[in-house]
């Protein structure tokens, strides 16, 4: 997999760098093609409320948004699409949920290929599946799962 990292953030500091990405979508358990190439962009607030308006109609920031290339009928084009992330919400998720700020940018990360594998959240027996595949491929790389709330 070829993987463009795109940091428009205003501070990187403590944020994931490429070879983090990289890992944790190699770390996803279902089969994604290895010729394929992503892009991931890493935003501020302002950007990411921006596109969430633009694309969903919700004026508010939100963690991540997936973008699948759709290439025309009879053309081959390796791209499989853009997942953009912003930096603030995943820092403040990760701190509200009490979770690891690493842990949680891998949660979101995986998340967000699965939109760009197809993988979908609408309906609840779709969100048990992308729910499944996020634990599993977590757990598999050495972080726990994310929908267990400690009480």
């Amino acid at each position: 997999m070829i993987l463009n990292l795109q940091l428009a953030c205003k501070h990187k500091k403590n944020l994931p760098i490429k070879s983090d990405f990289y890992r944790w979508l190699k770390g996803v358990v279902v089969y994604s093609p290895p010729e394929k190439e992503m892009n991931i962009r890493v935003v501020d607030t302002k950007e990411m409320r921006s596109l969430h308006y633009k694309f969903c109609g919700k004026d508010r920031a939100t963690n991540v948004l997936s973008f699948p290339f759709e290439s025309m009928p009879g053309i081959t084009f390796p791209l499989l699409g853009d997942i953009i992330i912003c930096r603030q919400v995943v820092e403040l998720e990760s701190f509200i949920q009490d979770k690891s700020l690493f842990s949680h940018w891998a949660h979101i990360t995986i998340h967000g290929f699965l939109h760009l594998l197809g993988y979908n959240h609408i309906f609840e027996n779709e969100a048990e599946i992308m729910q499944n595949i996020e634990v599993q491929s977590l757990i598999k790389l050495g972080y726990p799962d994310p929908y267990i709330v400690e009480r």
